[in-house]
């Protein structure tokens, strides 16, 4: 959930071609092309969840299946009422004219799978940046750290970072770029498919990484002092909620890799929506799956539409399980499973969404009447504090985030008002937007309404699990977790995004089609000739 400001642009001068060749120890090259023996009824797959992992699953399995000539079916489950999960939007005033994205706000130009559907699909890609001659504030309760300007000044900028911060800047970027080249060999052959992430992450030497803090991390590789509080964990703060002494090293130089931001024009959710048409399978919105079994060597899915006065069972050859276990509701029969997903503590993240007529306040900031406040604040924490829990991590600015995102019309008063984003681990109060403003705010804001005079004319809060506490790690849940069951959340310990969540679900699609194609035939060979597809299983799996 990033905030749409790129940090790293302001010293991409001074990147390095950073390459990471690492000889793999268990990888395994998938054939290119099967010629599959024609099936009398048709492989049956259903993905619970329409999010970045379901959505990607369904779009590779079906291309995956054309490229194979398998007959596959795909049945998507959902019980939102909508596609995108944690990327989707809302409208300011209720006007469609105005969609805010509420969820996941922006992706990289590195980010392959995003960008190229975008681009291949007709989808219209935007800037990340508002519309504004923004001015970023990097504020940690007290005074502000740092602050840039995304504007013709930008060279002043650059130099005044550097002089600043001297070299710190230059070798985070550096060794962001290395770690950044060992993770995108996960896309491509002989990295790519894996069963075992935990390996693959072995294989790749990324849990040197993983295994430590962002704090830790960091300085292992040289790179201390203010430019760690004031900026790395400023942005680490605003992407996944949390300080550089909880966050693991390799989702902290993630938020360092965001050089070309961009989101698809009206909301990025359409990029799932894209994937599923594409993959034409049978879409159930407003579905709970409530129970998994085993019966007959297939998987029994037992679901319910909303308002349904009973539940339906279905019958499948293979189930992908694209949302984390510990918040799906499943009942899965004991034994099901070789192993239940761990419980793991996820981010409680509030995002409010608001329209006013007013800026931010100099006062609120303890700055003079007539000082220019930025646009666009994130957070960090004053010299010292350090948070006895992660979840009190936020410190004595409050909030992790608030964003001026652009101007907008009220539909009913026709006056320019702007559209704000706040990322807070608590619910904003009326008593926090008094301050903000300087104004008084009424003390229910959920009865505003746009034809109303005051201060706050659309409120609109959400709070979502928006991503694990990524505490350091060097294991991780297995792409696989039975025989034909899948599992795409464990991704989300390693790196959280959608592009990452939309990459394992293109990997279990390749291992899906791989285990259809384990026992067929390839072509050329004599009739009845088996020739078993090589994939990368333990013994005691199969």
């Amino acid at each position: 959930m990033h905030a749409g400001w790129n940090l790293v642009a302001i010293v991409s001068l001074f990147y390095g071609n950073a390459l990471g060749f690492f000889w793999p120890f268990t990888a395994f090259a998938a054939p290119s092309s099967v010629a599959a023996v024609p099936s009398a009824a048709p492989k049956r797959v259903a993905i619970i969840g329409a999010g970045a992992g379901g959505s990607s699953a369904a779009y590779y399995l079906r291309q995956f299946a054309e490229q194979s000539d398998i007959d596959i079916d795909i049945t998507v489950y959902e019980r939102a009422s909508y596609i995108g999960g944690r990327s989707t939007t809302v409208n300011a005033y209720n006007d469609a004219r105005f969609p805010v994205e509420l969820g996941g706000s922006i992706f990289v130009a590195t980010n392959e799978i995003l960008k190229n559907f975008t681009l291949e699909h007709g989808l219209e890609p935007q800037d990340s940046g508002t519309e504004y001659s923004d001015v970023l504030g990097i504020w940690n309760g007290e005074s502000f750290v740092h602050t840039m300007k995304d504007s013709g000044w930008q060279w002043w900028d650059n130099t005044k970072l550097l002089w600043k911060y001297g070299m710190a800047p230059i070798k985070t970027v550096r060794l962001m770029k290395v770690v950044v080249g060992k993770f995108k060999q996960l896309y491509t052959a002989p990295f790519f498919p894996f069963r075992s992430l935990s390996d693959r992450a072995e294989d790749l030497d990324l849990l040197p990484a993983t295994g430590v803090t962002g704090e830790q991390y960091l300085e292992k590789n040289g790179i201390t002092g203010p430019f760690t509080t004031d900026i790395i964990q400023a942005s680490t703060r605003v992407n996944y909620g949390q300080n550089l002494g909880v966050i693991h090293g390799l989702e902290t130089m993630v938020c360092m890799a965001i050089e070309g931001a961009m989101s698809v024009r009206g909301g990025n959710w359409q990029i799932f929506d894209g994937m599923l048409k594409s993959s034409n399978a049978t879409i159930n919105l407003n579905t709970t799956v409530d129970a998994i079994s085993k019966v007959n060597g297939k998987y029994a899915v037992q679901s319910t539409l909303l308002g349904a006065s009973a539940s339906t069972t279905k019958h499948y050859d293979t189930v992908i399980l694209a949302a984390p276990f510990q918040y799906s509701g499943i009942n899965v029969e004991e034994g099901v499973l070789r192993k239940t997903p761990d419980k793991i503590p996820y981010v409680t993240l509030h995002v409010t969404l608001f329209a006013s007529n007013r800026t931010f306040s100099p006062k609120f900031f303890g700055l003079g009447p007539d000082a220019d406040v930025p646009t666009t604040i994130i957070t960090t924490l004053p010299p010292g504090e350090v948070p006895a829990r992660p979840e009190d991590g936020v410190g004595k600015a409050g909030f992790f985030s608030m964003s001026t995102l652009r101007s907008v019309i009220n539909p009913v008063t026709l006056q320019t008002e702007n559209l704000y984003k706040v990322f807070s681990p608590a619910p904003v109060t009326p008593e926090f937007l008094a301050k903000v403003f300087d104004a008084e705010i009424p003390s229910n804001l959920n009865n505003i309404s746009a034809s109303d005079s005051g201060v706050i004319s659309w409120y609109y809060p959400h709070v979502w699990h928006s991503y694990p506490y990524e505490y350091p790690r060097v294991t991780f849940e297995d792409s696989e977790i039975a025989r034909g069951f899948y599992y795409t959340s464990g991704m989300d310990s390693f790196i959280s995004t959608m592009e990452t969540n939309a990459l394992m679900g293109m990997n279990v699609a390749r291992l899906v089609m791989d285990d259809f194609l384990e026992f067929l035939p390839q072509s050329g060979t004599e009739a009845g000739g088996q020739v078993p597809i090589q994939v990368e299983r333990k013994e005691n799996e199969l």
